[in-house]
């Protein structure tokens, strides 16, 4: 495995970087229905007399995948098992080492086991050859790649295989601080690792990982290899994809980093219909609103967005918004941020309709706009 370090605010962050290999046409997206399984409460005493999560994780743990890539390239593997081809200079045959083949290790999860549909990181499949995708019950197939999306970070793989239990995405937009979660994944190719926390953080952006940043943040343990896991509460739904670590060392210090569940189903989605992520374009420049400036117009701190700039001829413009008004709603739904903001309007489809509730010189007042596509 490589790492990619990537700067950031907190620390260096650590991104499994794995292969990938050529898109297929999408099938059509159609959930299976997943099941809730019910989990004694960390203190809670199960069936044996000890507190446990074993009831849940007995059902979630066959939806979780080990993902692993070959590709030819002069890259150094970083695994704490390394492979002697990854030690570098020739091969027994005399190649050069960016003739050898790196094999890198991931995670992901399924989440439609009908069409053997499985969501994981972009970075883990990206420039690989081939993708092979191993089920909790040792058997293995080739996945074929359904679509990509490197901006956010999401992917979608496809297997063909019988008897596939997937996951039901959670709705990660009712997740609190201190909420308990649960990470699976395959950290330094140890397939089905479990480790628990709890929430630590939400929104999470301006980590310089992504363009499009919203991350949770989690103390649940997620190392190199973990990407594409899955993180989950405690009825074993899907309320976040794991995807980056701060670790200055090359391992965990409990900051870890997962897209939430919310993010990632609307980009599963558009893999799955459209094989790429069709974003939606608004064309305004934001920034956070200044705490001071939120005081003055009676809203809480970390809420509304300041529009910098409109673009013109843009579906802003065409809606009548100004530099200088502060969105604090968007289809009734308060607006906590620049980034959630963005990542809201680029999830929405060409043609669709949003309305936006702002402040103009004090006043509240309520836009509609017509989001174009992104050029």
């Amino acid at each position: 495995m490589e790492r990619l370090r990537r700067p950031c605010a907190l620390g260096v962050v650590l991104i499994t970087v794995l292969a990938g290999c050529e898109p297929m046409p999408s099938p059509r997206l159609a959930q299976t229905p997943g099941t809730v399984y019910e989990a004694s409460q960390p203190g809670a005493a199960g069936r044996s007399g000890r507190p446990t999560l074993a009831p849940m994780l007995e059902g979630v743990l066959p939806a979780v995948v080990n993902i692993s890539t070959t590709s030819a390239g002069n890259a150094r593997g970083s695994s704490m098992f390394k492979e002697p081809s990854s030690s570098g200079g020739l091969d027994e045959s005399g190649m050069p080492p960016h003739r050898l083949q790196q094999h890198s290790l991931g995670s992901g999860v399924i989440m439609n086991g009908e069409d053997g549909l499985i969501l994981t990181s972009h970075h883990v499949i990206a420039n690989g050859e081939r993708v092979i995708v191993t089920l909790q019950d040792g058997r293995n197939f080739e996945a074929k790649v359904v679509g990509t999306d490197p901006e956010t970070d999401v992917a979608v793989v496809k297997i063909e295989a019988k008897n596939l239990k997937a996951l039901r995405f959670g709705d990660s937009r009712s997740l609190r601080v201190g909420d308990f979660v649960v990470a699976i994944g395959s950290p330094f190719g140890l397939s089905q690792t479990v480790t628990s926390g709890i929430v630590s953080a939400l929104g999470r952006s301006g980590l310089g990982i992504k363009r499009y940043e919203d991350y949770i943040q989690t103390d649940a343990s997620i190392n190199p290899g973990s990407s594409g896991g899955a993180l989950v509460d405690l009825n074993g739904e899907l309320i976040g994809i794991n995807t980056a670590i701060v670790g200055p060392a090359g391992g965990n210090v409990g900051i870890g980093f997962a897209i939430p569940s919310h993010l990632a189903r609307s980009v599963m989605q558009q893999l799955v219909e459209n094989g790429e992520l069709q974003p939606g374009y608004l064309g305004v420049n934001l920034r956070d609103l200044p705490p001071e400036l939120a005081k003055v117009l009676g809203l809480k701190p970390g809420s509304g967005v300041l529009i910098i700039q409109v673009q013109p001829n843009s579906p802003a413009a065409r809606a009548g918004l100004h530099p200088g008004d502060v969105v604090v709603a968007i289809d009734d739904a308060p607006v906590d941020g620049a980034g959630s903001l963005s990542n809201t309007v680029r999830l929405l489809r060409a043609g669709s309709e949003i309305k936006l509730d702002i402040l103009r010189e004090g006043k509240r007042r309520t836009v509609t706009a017509r989001i174009d596509q992104a050029g």
